[in-house]
């Protein structure tokens, strides 16, 4: 197997979200929330301009809060590695409806496609596993991307960590809204809490 994956990040989410029915979707900042926007914008998905490493932390909270729908965190594997200590804690909590979904390129994307620790050998599903995740798997094949996007709407097995490995490479930015109280008002709308 290649160093580095070879799976279409667009593409990737694109089949991922496709049907996506009540999945609410936290986004790690930069790509993962440009290619969760292109693909295709909606109500309930929470993008992040920042706090690198909070991703997976924001998703526990919103699944421990919603514990009857499917909570996807799709992020990168430089904000997973940097926020390593957050994904112990959502090992010890355990919510059942979380899964973390890591598109694992092997480089720090947004500051100039350096090597990351996941390129130099750094297994993030082993991390998960010793954690005690309740479910583990790397994807490297668009075909187990169906059955990946079957298990996101799984409220009772988790937490998951989905390791996708996909090609390094620039993709086009797709650009969602950016202002911060727009984004929370709309999804707390989706949630069907009242917005002042």
């Amino acid at each position: 197997m290649s160093q580095f994956g070879t799976l279409d990040r667009r593409e990737t989410v694109a089949v991922l979200l496709a049907d996506r029915g009540e999945l609410l979707v936290v986004c790690g900042l930069g790509s993962p929330t440009y290619d969760v926007f292109a693909a295709g914008d909606h109500d309930a998905n929470f993008y992040l301009w920042g706090a690198m490493g909070g991703a997976a932390l924001i998703g526990l909270g919103l699944a421990l809060a919603q514990p009857n729908r499917p909570v996807a965190v799709v992020t990168g594997d430089g904000e997973a590695l940097m926020g390593v200590g957050g994904l112990l804690t959502i090992a010890v909590k355990r919510p059942p409806n979380l899964s973390i979904v890591v598109l694992d390129n092997g480089h720090f994307g947004e500051t100039g496609m350096q090597m990351s620790h996941s390129g130099h050998g750094v297994d993030l599903a082993a991390i998960a596993t010793s954690a005690g995740f309740g479910a583990v798997s790397t994807v490297t094949e668009r075909h187990e991307l169906a059955a990946t996007r079957t298990m996101l709407h799984d409220t009772t097995t988790g937490p998951r960590l989905v390791r996708v490995r996909i090609a390094p490479g620039e993709t086009p930015r797709a650009l969602p809204a950016r202002d911060g109280v727009y984004l929370k008002n709309r999804f707390r709308q989706s949630l069907g809490y009242a917005v002042s």
